[in-house]
């Protein structure tokens, strides 16, 4: 089985956020100096949930990520925990696309690879939207599920634990299919170091717009959002009121007299 991982280089989100600055002009987001982007967390619980498929049937794991300038030491980490393949979409205008689009470009390149399953994170760390692993399944034609915590194939059928509010759901879907993994599944295994010496061997390939047979013109046709204003988040104050009496019923009387007038209660 021919298993497709789609993986995005973000700005770490372990990083404080007081570092993060916001380029409100450019419309982007400026990650603290010094913080090198890491794998997105929930692509990484994607690519071990390939890894645990890969270790019942006999499997290929191809990933693939797209953006520009994308680093070869942080993405070869998937090379070195046991992917086969790893290939870079790479373009200048690759970091200023939105989820439609995206999705378009990775569908196009995922029919290149002719996967037979294809996982990705449920969303990126950066954007939060969520949008592009179903809009690829939807490019494809194919059946897609969302939020997994467990993912299992036999028989050219892939089962599936999604989670869900009150706990999860069992669903079973033909393949070739589309699954989107949260980090509830499990964090991504570490190399070896027997991994780190053999990812060194195995291919990396990059391809461009024309690669894909995809013409620069074509982008501005996929774009279905237009990004008005980035601005952080206003700071709002807390206001506080320490609640008096004598004792703790007299404390807990004058609290519940405070919701009551708050109208909470």
């Amino acid at each position: 089985m021919n298993i497709i991982v789609c993986i995005k280089q973000v700005p770490d989100p372990e990083a404080p956020a007081s570092g993060y600055k916001v380029d409100s002009e450019a419309k982007r987001v400026i990650p603290p100096k010094g913080t090198p982007p890491v794998i997105n967390p929930d692509d990484e619980s994607a690519l071990e949930a390939a890894l645990r498929i890969k270790e019942v049937h006999e499997s290929s794991i191809t990933v693939i990520s797209m953006g520009h300038n994308l680093s070869r030491a942080v993405l070869g980490k998937s090379l070195a925990v046991g992917a086969d393949n790893l290939v870079f979409l790479d373009n200048d205008v690759f970091g200023d696309l939105d989820s439609y689009a995206t999705a378009f470009i990775l569908s196009t390149a995922i029919k290149r690879l002719e996967g037979d399953l294809i996982l990705t994170g449920r969303l990126a760390a950066d954007s939060n939207a969520g949008q592009v692993g179903l809009g690829i399944a939807e490019f494809l034609g194919i059946p897609s599920v969302t939020s997994a915590q467990k993912v299992e194939s036999y028989d050219g059928r892939v089962r599936v634990e999604r989670t869900t509010p009150s706990g999860y759901e069992i669903i079973e879907a033909p393949i070739p299919a589309l699954i989107t993994i949260t980090t509830s599944l499990g964090d991504l295994r570490t190399a070896s170091l027997q991994g780190i010496m053999a990812a060194r061997k195995k291919p990396i390939t990059t391809w461009k717009l024309s690669d894909l047979g995809i013409e620069l013109s074509q982008l501005s046709q996929l774009r279905r959002t237009k990004l008005l204003e980035l601005y952080p988040p206003p700071r709002r104050g807390v206001s506080c009121e320490i609640i008096q009496g004598a004792t703790p019923e007299e404390m807990g009387a004058n609290l519940a007299l405070k919701i009551r007038e708050a109208k909470i209660i």
